[in-house]
């Protein structure tokens, strides 16, 4: 029986940048790892044709692509970026054994079994249950949703768009909030609130309800402005944000009974960790009414690893090889 190859090149490409690395596929440790813009490169095929050249890994014949759009069939055309391209026409064109290529939340929701303790950050009470359901939200550009669930020791991942369902104001500031964002978009989702957009959203809004003049921030300065305790608007905002993160958690814990625990990833939440403690978080997490004791249960997670995707692309790659083309 055939072994699995020793090495695969990884990718996760979002609208601004594309990241590659080396993984062993044996012990899932990356490296040789670069980061590009992808304005950079005219394809996505030219941006890894120049990692493999300039990292001497030409060698490598098996790829997996995690990227930043829907991943539904061979072309692929991404939300944010002009790339486009076919995986069949592109793994001919590079000479490559295997191109997978999958949504980047597919890949986030992959890398969750491979974590190590200290790749995560538990908030609250619960305890994550061995082989149940598991989701994973994250806050960057957008807000990316993804389950994960385990068949008979392989794992499905799962992926969606909950970050465009109906977004619900539970209270009256939120209320506020909710008619804000209503007359600018019409529709209200999650990702317009649990964003890095949504952040500066918040901010506005809450100014706004406070009847207080506020200079537009960007998001980056609200996080700063809270984490250094400059601004009682910053801070407000991160507290709201972290209310409607969790209640919006607590929506995905209940949608398949996840006691393989609730994971937030993305750039946000690991940057304002310190001030995640003191935040209506978990509280909001846990209140689901009739329900209530049900999500205490379920764990919840903050994933501080630094290449999430990268890491479940791997991981996809390898089940991949294992059970379809190497019969392990």
């Amino acid at each position: 029986m055939a072994k699995l190859p020793s090495h695969a090149i990884v990718a996760d490409i979002g609208g601004t940048n594309a990241r590659f690395s080396r993984v062993a596929l044996d012990s899932l440790v990356l490296d040789k790892v670069a980061v590009y813009p992808c304005a950079q490169f005219a394809t996505l095929a030219d941006a890894l044709t120049h990692y493999m050249q300039q990292q001497d890994v030409a060698d490598i014949k098996h790829v997996a692509i995690a990227i930043a759009c829907p991943v539904t069939g061979d072309q692929i055309s991404m939300t944010n970026f002009h790339w486009q391209f076919s995986v069949k026409a592109m793994q001919q064109q590079l000479g490559l054994a295997a191109l997978n290529v999958m949504n980047d939340f597919t890949a986030v929701a992959m890398c969750l079994p491979a974590l190590s303790e200290e790749q995560k950050v538990k908030v609250g009470g619960g305890q994550a249950q061995d082989a149940k359901p598991m989701a994973v939200l994250g806050a960057g550009t957008g807000l990316g949703v993804a389950h994960l669930i385990n068949v008979h020791g392989q794992f499905i991942p799962l992926p969606g768009e909950g970050g465009h369902i109906d977004w619900a104001a539970q209270n009256e500031q939120e209320w506020f909030i909710q008619q804000t964002l209503a007359k600018q978009y019409g529709h209200v989702s999650p990702e317009r609130l649990l964003s890095g957009p949504g952040l500066e959203a918040i901010y506005q809004a809450l100014a706004l309800y406070r009847q207080q003049p506020a200079e537009p921030v960007n998001a980056a300065e609200i996080a700063s402005l809270a984490l250094s305790g400059q601004s009682t608007l910053a801070q407000d905002t991160v507290k709201q944000f972290f209310a409607s993160l969790g209640s919006v958690a607590g929506d995905l814990a209940l949608t398949l009974s996840t006691f393989g625990g609730v994971y937030i990833a993305g750039g946000i939440a690991p940057k304002l960790l310190p001030l995640l403690a003191d935040s209506e978080f978990r509280a909001r997490f846990e209140a689901k009414g009739r329900f209530s004791a049900f999500n205490r249960q379920i764990a919840t997670y903050v994933v501080t690893a630094e290449q999430p995707g990268l890491v479940g692309a791997a991981v996809y790659l390898k089940q991949f090889l294992a059970s379809n083309e190497y019969g392990i």
